[in-house]
């Protein structure tokens, strides 16, 4: 079980662990499971081999524990250090009498309890007993009181978790809020020093100046295009009138020459 929790770890330090799952492991006992998961909230041991609960770590905030398919016959006051548990699943164990859950009463917020497949269901009334002696809980083996079969969302996450888990994300992620406004409005200040910045470097009248001199630039290259052109258009008419007259004399000295040898 030991080398099962390092892996598990990953390097990470057992205070920032929330969720490990041990299921499969081997081990007749808890072993390597320590005080330090302080944040620990879900923890599965499922099909472990365990016969006793000795040596159960005090874990917090944990709210969610499955032990389910082990050899588990009593002890259960060892789960004693885990004040918010909501959600247990002992099915699949050596259960035999209500006086092994009675331990359970210390815990007030305890919600969703499975004894499915234990010896206990078998007596008399089991249902309405295991209620009466647990007066916190809503789900016995996946039904309330009225048999009713638990939704997915009740049975498995329980009213607790959202008191005990969510608050803790509500307030991570309210942290992040701030720290994203915080991160706004230093963009939007950054934004406006450098608009003051521009505006004190390039003021609106010298903008203006520099537009309009470009306009006048513009206009008197416009103005000498036009001289240009009209240029250009008279000294074209005027080769057009100088072509006309030598057309015109060239035809007379023709006419004139025709006359002679008649």
């Amino acid at each position: 079980m030991e080398k099962r929790i390092l892996l598990e770890l990953r390097g990470r330090n057992p205070s920032q662990v929330k969720e490990l799952n041990l299921d499969n492991c081997r081990g007749n006992a808890i072993v390597g499971l320590t005080d330090e998961y302080i944040n620990l909230k879900i923890l599965s041991l499922n099909n472990s081999g365990l016969t006793t609960l000795k040596g159960f770590p005090t874990l917090p905030k944990l709210w969610k524990l499955e032990l389910s398919d082990n050899r588990i016959s009593s002890g259960l006051n060892f789960l004693h250090g885990c004040k918010k548990l909501t959600y247990l699943n002992l099915s699949g164990n050596k259960i035999k009498d209500l006086v092994t859950l009675k331990p359970l009463e210390a815990f007030e917020k305890l919600k969703n309890l499975d004894l499915f497949n234990n010896e206990v269901t078998n007596i008399e009334d089991y249902r309405s007993k295991v209620f009466a002696l647990h007066p916190s809980l809503k789900y016995l083996d996946g039904y309330d009181k009225d048999d009713k079969e638990a939704e997915d969302s009740d049975a498995f996450s329980g009213d607790s978790y959202e008191e005990n888990g969510n608050n803790d994300s509500e307030e991570d992620e309210s942290d992040d809020d701030v720290e994203e406004e915080d991160d706004e409005l230093s963009l939007s200040e950054v934004y406006n020093e450098n608009l003051e910045e521009e505006s004190s470097a390039s003021p609106l009248y010298e903008a203006e100046g520099y537009l309009d001199e470009e306009y006048d630039d513009f206009e008197d290259g416009y103005e000498e295009n036009d001289a240009n052109g009209e240029h250009n258009s008279k000294t074209q008419e005027g080769a057009n009138t100088r072509e006309n007259t030598e057309e015109s004399t060239r035809g007379k000295k023709r006419k004139h020459e025709d006359d002679e040898e008649n």
